[in-house]
C-alpha cells in the first residue's frame, strides 16, 4: 500500500513536469560580443600603465598625498563600501533559502468550548481517569521544533545565490570605478590649481611691467610727447590686469574648496607644489593593446558581472515553472497540564509531510516574471557592449588627443617666446619714440593672453595623461 502511493506521487510528479517542461515560452536570446580592435596604433606592445599602482603613476608627492586622504574619508567612496556589505548580506539570505529552516515554537493557552456542541458533549463525557473529568475550561500547553525545508532539485535557489554573488562582485567593481574616477579627478582639480598660482603670478609680473611703462608716460605726457588719452589708455590697462588677479584667486578658492571636498574636510588651504605648472612634465603612458581594457577597466568587469548575474535570474525564472518539492516536520509535546506535557509517549506529537506543487493554469505571473528577466538580460548585454565601445573610443581619443597638445605646446611656447621678446622691444622702441602707446599696449595685452593659452595649453597635457590612465583602467590597484 505504501509503495502503490509512492508511486503514485511520482506518477503525479513526472506529469506535472511534463505538462510544466512543454509550455514554457520561447525567448529571443543575445550573446554577448567581446570583439575588439587588435590594436590602437598598430602597435603590439603589451607594455600598460594601466598596471602601475597609482602612488607610481603619479610623481608628485603632495599628489598622491591628496589621493590617499581622499581614499579614507571621501563620503561617496564610504556609501559606496556600505553598498557592497548589502550586497554581501543579500548573498547570506539566498544562501540560507536553500537550507532547512529550524526553529523551536512554544505556547499557552486556554479554551472553554460550549458544553451543548459536539466537542463540548464529547468533553464532558471524556473521563481522563475513573472519577477525573477532563478540565474546565480547558488548558493547552505546547513545546515543539519544527522544520521546513524546500528541495532545490532544479537549482533555482542556488542559482538565485549566485546571481547575487556575481551582483556583490558588480559592487566591488563599481567600488574600483569610483576609486580610479576620484584619482583622476583629484589629479586634475590639483594640476588646474597649480596653472591658477602661475597664472596668478604672471599677472602680478604684468601688473609691474605695465607700472613700469605707466610711469614712462606720466614722464612723456608731462614733456607733451604724448596726449593725455595715451595716459588714460595706459590707466585702464593697468586697472584691468589688477582686476584679473581677484577672479583668479576666485578660482583658487572654489577649486581648493572642490579638492577639500573630495576629500571630505572642511575647507582649508590645500598645501601643493611651488614649482610651476610649466616645469611639470606629463607622465608617459604606454597604452597597450585593447584586450587588456577587459580585464583592466573596472567599469567593463562590472557590466560583465550584471550580465552573469542577468543571466542567472533568467535560469531562476525559469525554474519556476517546475514542480517544487517542499518537507515539513515537526517533533514535540503538547498536553493540558504542565505536569504532563513531558509525559513520554502520550504526551509526544510529530509529523512529517511532503508537498507537491506545480503551476497548470494562470501562469501569468510567472510568464511576466520570465519575459522580464530575459528583457533584463538582454540590456545587460547591451550595457556590456556599450561599456567596451566607449573605453576603447576614450582611449583612442586621449591618444589622439595627448599627441596633437605636444605639437600645439610646442608651437604656443615659441609663440610665447616671441611676444615676450615684443614687450620689451616695444617698450624700447616707445622710450624712444619710435613706436605708438597703442602697439605697447596691443603688445602686452597679446603677451599676456598667450602666456595663459600656453599654461591652459599645459594643463591639458597633464590631464590628458590622467585621462589616459584613467581611460586604460588604471588607478583602483
Amino acid at each position: 500500500m505504501f509503495r502503490n502511493t509512492i508511486y503514485k506521487c511520482l506518477g503525479v510528479a513526472f506529469l506535472s513536469l511534463s505538462y510544466a517542461a512543454c509550455n514554457i515560452p520561447a525567448l529571443v536570446k543575445k550573446e554577448e560580443n567581446k570583439t575588439v580592435p587588435a590594436s590602437y596604433n598598430n602597435s603590439q606592445d603589451t607594455a600598460n600603465s594601466a598596471s602601475l599602482v597609482w602612488k607610481n603613476f603619479f610623481s608628485d608627492p603632495y599628489l598622491n598625498a591628496l589621493i590617499d586622504t581622499a581614499l579614507s574619508n571621501n563620503q561617496e567612496l564610504n556609501i559606496t563600501m556600505q553598498e557592497i556589505e548589502i550586497s554581501k548580506n543579500e548573498i547570506r539570505a539566498r544562501k540560507g533559502e536553500y537550507l532547512p529552516f529550524v526553529g523551536l515554537k512554544g505556547g499557552a493557552g486556554l479554551d472553554k468550548v460550549a458544553r451543548y456542541t459536539n466537542i463540548g458533549a464529547m468533553e464532558a463525557n471524556t473521563k481522563i481517569k475513573p472519577g477525573k473529568e477532563m478540565p474546565e475550561p480547558l488548558p493547552d500547553y505546547g513545546l515543539a521544533a519544527y522544520a521546513t525545508w524546500e528541495v532545490d532539485i532544479w537549482h533555482k535557489l542556488r542559482n538565485a545565490k549566485k546571481a547575487a554573488l556575481s551582483r556583490y562582485l558588480a559592487s566591488i567593481e563599481g567600488k574600483n570605478f569610483m576609486v580610479t574616477n576620484l584619482a583622476a579627478e583629484i589629479a586634475r582639480a590639483y594640476y588646474e590649481l597649480l596653472a591658477y598660482d602661475n597664472q596668478l603670478a604672471i599677472v602680478k609680473q604684468n601688473i609691474e611691467i605695465q607700472n613700469n611703462a605707466f610711469e614712462i608716460i606720466k614722464l612723456q605726457k608731462q614733456a607733451a610727447r604724448v596726449t593725455e588719452l595715451a595716459v588714460r589708455r595706459f590707466e585702464a590697462q593697468v586697472l584691468n590686469t589688477k582686476s584679473l588677479q581677484y577672479g583668479i584667486q576666485q578660482k583658487i578658492t572654489e577649486t581648493e574648496n572642490k579638492i577639500n571636498f573630495l576629500l571630505g574636510r572642511y575647507p582649508q588651504p590645500v598645501t601643493r607644489s611651488s614649482k610651476a605648472i610649466e616645469q611639470q612634465i606629463p607622465a608617459s603612458v604606454q597604452n597597450g593593446i585593447p584586450q587588456q581594457l577587459l580585464a583592466n577597466r573596472p567599469d567593463i568587469r562590472q557590466a560583465e558581472q550584471e550580465l552573469a548575474a542577468a543571466k542567472l535570474d533568467v535560469t531562476v525564472a525559469k525554474a519556476r515553472f517546475y514542480p517544487s518539492i517542499g518537507i515539513s516536520a515537526s517533533v514535540g509535546y503538547r498536553a493540558f497540564n504542565p505536569a504532563y506535557l513531558i509525559k513520554t509517549p502520550e504526551s509526544l506529537l510529530y509529523s512529517l509531510a511532503g508537498d507537491l506543487m506545480a503551476p497548470l493554469i494562470n501562469k501569468n505571473a510567472i510568464k511576466a516574471t520570465y519575459y522580464n528577466a530575459n528583457a533584463k538580460q538582454i540590456q545587460a548585454v547591451y550595457n556590456y557592449e556599450r561599456t567596451i565601445l566607449n573605453a576603447y573610443i576614450q582611449v583612442a581619443n586621449q591618444l589622439a588627443k595627448i599627441s596633437n597638445l605636444e605639437k600645439s605646446y610646442s608651437l604656443k611656447s615659441k609663440q610665447v617666446d616671441a611676444l615676450s621678446a615684443s614687450v620689451d622691444i616695444s617698450n624700447d622702441l616707445f622710450r624712444s619714440a619710435r613706436a605708438d602707446y597703442m602697439e605697447v599696449l596691443l603688445t602686452q595685452r597679446d603677451a599676456l593672453e598667450a602666456k595663459f593659452e600656453l599654461i591652459e595649453t599645459k594643463v591639458q597635457q597633464m590631464n590628458a595623461a590622467v585621462n589616459i590612465y584613467q581611460a586604460l583602467g588604471g588607478g583602483w590597484k
